[in-house]
């Protein structure tokens, strides 16, 4: 139990120092990589369709019928078929999820990014969330639910659209104009990392 919780406590100061180290580049690095996360946003708003802002806003505002759906189904399963494995993973996917939650919303709080229709008047949104936007927590719980998922039953018809559909969860927040794409490849990086902690939790 020592070796477990101090493997945790190691990859939770990784994070940190991931997240720390995005305030520490240089000041021509972090200006760079700004005017890429700019042109990429104000190319999304740009180019939004009808349908395609319904679908995915719709995505994005069912975030919570996927993380909360996922291990939810899977312990109601093992309570109906009496299987242990079932209820296990169910707790692994949950716990997962929970854990990538914990991260991102320290790392906010460390970074502090403002949202990108705030720092950028040009970035149109479709709609204004609050709080901050580095990382992106929809990317971050969705990947974990979908990593964790994945690894608790590694067949391609689970993966697929697993991951099918936290992709299209992370990208919907780059399209709704709510978080830069380096928020959301930190927010799937986060994600997918906080389920291999919790490994001990799967059977």
């Amino acid at each position: 139990m020592k070796k477990i919780l101090r493997t945790q406590f190691l990859i939770l100061l990784l994070f940190i120092q991931a997240a720390t180290s995005f305030c520490s580049f240089s000041t021509h690095a972090q200006a760079r990589l700004q005017q890429l996360d700019d042109r990429i946003m104000i190319d999304l708003a740009n180019n939004r369709t009808p349908e395609q802002t319904g679908f995915f806003m719709f995505i994005s505002k069912n975030l919570m019928y996927g993380n909360v759906g996922v291990p939810a189904g899977l312990l109601v399963g093992g309570i109906i078929s009496n299987d242990k494995e079932m209820r296990q993973n169910s707790l692994y996917v949950a716990s997962s999820t929970l854990l990538s939650y914990g991260f991102t919303t320290l790392i906010k709080q460390i970074v502090k990014r403002p949202r990108p229709f705030i720092q950028n008047i040009s970035i149109t949104p479709v709609y204004r969330p609050g709080g901050y936007s580095f990382p992106s927590g929809h990317s971050s719980s969705s990947f974990a639910t979908a990593t964790a998922l994945s690894i608790a039953y590694p067949k391609w018809y689970v993966i697929a659209p697993a991951y099918l559909w936290a992709g299209a969860t992370g990208y919907s927040r780059m399209y709704l104009g709510v978080h830069y794409p380096t928020d959301v490849a930190t927010g799937a990086v986060l994600g997918a990392g906080s389920a291999l902690p919790l490994l001990f939790l799967k059977k």
